[in-house]
């Protein structure tokens, strides 16, 4: 623990202490406790100042950039806004969902990761520790905000374009997400060996990347098996969000600080690293799996056998609102119930404060399912809408008569202008890339400065975003795109500190936040859709790439000015 965070610990416990004396106090003198009578109108002014923060961050996350959507389909691609109620409903959803699902995330849940792993190390020996931090990152695979949004784009495939695509993501959703989960289970495990070990991440990460670009290479050589490179790396920026990246850290360097080896200034990195790659190699080999218990014709005929009735409510069900607040409960209500076995169970221990965590718990299942209309409603539709716009930029539409708006190559360079500048400002508006700027300029003290680690990253995703749309408008295999591009990470990896590389790798799942991978997504199945691409995915997986080689070249570059 660091000298700041224990003077504040100091402090608090001298606030609680004081607070005891003066209640004790009170109560000795007037023999009770005198209830406090507050009107509802001094009610909303004592949580009007708190709620607004928490909200208003929110909105500088969102409001930006649905407005930058808004204005370039208006002003540039000359088309209106549709269901402009009920899309301004939907962001409305979202960013309240956010804002409530953060703060019970931080109330409720980060506490029993911290007791958990401060106490478990104490209390079970290492292999049971393991096995409940891989069930943990299933459990919050589940629980993520924007898992769900990979799920919802399966019926956009065609299953005779892509057949095992169609099959992992409409009828092996389950799965998927399960081995996704699994993928995360085993990055949190060696995570926290690494914590305790003291390894180095660079090993890790070419252990990782060595099998996983090996068999990018094989799917690439199979036409049926080349559309699913683009769901398998996206999955690897979905993982690394608001629910995994706090809680299997907050877990992870609970266990390091019981072991003593906390005090570390770089064991908060490599986790998220981790959790980017497993995934990936998790999805092809689900793939293979598929591959070996069914052929494309069987897919194809499956999908065009008519639906029995049972089979036609689930697709009913999934256009209400009824439906998004179900998948609430199911992804927060599982984790919540293996967190509370072990705290209880396990350990036989419990929280500080059980109502403040209660409320806190209660908090996330309302934020998640508000989130999760919001996302059906606003962020997925502003992107789908503008995603099946853009190909009207260059090239002619049936659905919009006055389509080409612009000349061939003038309309290219403003989709990928307009990609760029997207990836951009959503980047620097993303909460946590502050966070981790300040960490890393305390950390190299002042030499990597915030600012310098902020537009970095923000020009990495910017460019790889820009790729991404690039990739779906010109129907280039992402193969041939990501394999190169971590060639030059691997040897930048090579050339780097171990504090560089952990900042670096770690810098590309700051990036891929619950409102940007659901938009980005959204965004590029609706271009794919456009310009009759086989598949929409490889954005995201671009923009993961892009802040790794943009972070470690600067680093490097601050190295070479340094030694000069």
């Amino acid at each position: 623990m660091r000298y700041a965070d224990m003077l504040r610990e100091a402090r608090l416990q001298n606030r609680t202490i004081s607070y005891n004396a003066l209640t004790a106090r009170t109560v000795s003198d007037a023999g009770a406790l005198q209830k406090i009578k507050v009107t509802p109108r001094q009610a909303i002014g004592l949580v009007a100042p708190y709620s607004g923060v928490r909200i208003l961050e929110q909105i500088k996350s969102v409001l930006p950039l649905a407005l930058y959507l808004c204005l370039f389909l208006m002003l540039i691609l000359r088309q209106p806004v549709e269901q402009a109620l009920t899309l301004t409903g939907g962001l409305a959803a979202v960013i309240l969902g956010l804002a409530v699902f953060m703060e019970g995330l931080n109330v409720g849940l980060m506490p029993f990761g911290t007791v958990i792993g401060d106490k478990l190390p104490k209390k079970a020996s290492l292999p049971v520790v393991l096995m409940i931090i891989g069930m943990l990152g299933v459990g919050v695979t589940f629980a993520e905000p924007a898992i769900g949004a990979l799920q919802a784009f399966g019926a956009s495939v065609s299953p005779e374009k892509a057949p095992y695509l169609y099959e992992i993501l409409t009828r092996r959703t389950t799965e998927l997400v399960l081995l996704v989960g699994a993928g995360v289970g085993i990055a949190a495990i060696l995570g926290t060996l690494r914590f305790v070990r003291g390894w180095s991440l660079k090993p890790m990460i070419y252990a990782a990347l060595t099998p996983t670009l090996l068999l990018t290479a094989y799917f690439w050589q199979n036409d049926d098996l080349r559309v699913v490179l683009g769901l398998a790396w996206d999955c690897g920026a979905v993982t690394t969000g608001p629910v995994t990246v706090p809680l299997v850290l907050s877990l992870g360097i609970g266990i390091a600080s019981a072991a003593g080896k906390g005090h570390d200034s770089l064991s908060g990195f490599g986790v998220v690293t981790l959790a980017s790659l497993f995934p990936i190699l998790a999805v092809l080999l689900l793939t293979l799996f598929v591959q070996s218990q069914v052929s494309p014709e069987d897919i194809i005929a499956a999908a065009q056998t008519p639906m029995t009735l049972e089979a036609q409510l689930p697709g009913f069900w999934e256009t209400t609102p009824m439906v998004e607040i179900l998948m609430g409960v199911q992804a927060i209500l599982p984790l919540v119930i293996f967190l509370m076995i072990v705290l209880y169970a396990v350990l036989r221990s419990k929280v500080a404060n059980p109502v403040i965590t209660g409320y806190g718990l209660a908090l996330s299942v309302i934020g998640m399912c508000i989130f999760n209309i919001g996302l059906t409603y606003g962020l997925g539709a502003i992107g789908a809408q503008t995603g099946s716009a853009l190909p009207a930029a260059f090239m002619s539409m049936d659905s919009l008569p006055a389509s080409p708006i612009y000349g061939e190559m003038l309309g290219y360079v403003i989709v990928i202008v307009f990609a760029w500048l997207l990836g951009f400002g959503a980047t620097l508006a993303e909460p946590a890339l502050n966070a981790l700027g300040l960490t890393v300029q305390n950390l190299t003290n002042g030499a990597f400065k915030k600012s310098m680690l902020m537009y970095s990253v923000s020009f990495g995703v910017a460019f790889g975003i820009a790729l991404g749309v690039c990739k779906i408008i010109f129907d280039l295999d992402l193969a041939t795109l990501i394999v190169p591009l971590y060639i030059i990470a691997i040897v930048l990896t090579a050339l780097s500190s171990e504090a560089f590389v952990n900042v670096a790798w770690d810098s590309a799942g700051v990036t891929t936040g619950p409102v940007t991978v659901p938009l980005v997504l959204a965004m590029g199945m609706g271009l794919g859709d456009a310009v009759s691409a086989v598949e929409g995915f490889g954005i995201l997986s671009m923009a993961s790439i892009g802040p790794i080689i943009s972070v470690m070249g600067m680093g490097l570059f601050i190295q070479w000015r340094q030694k000069r």
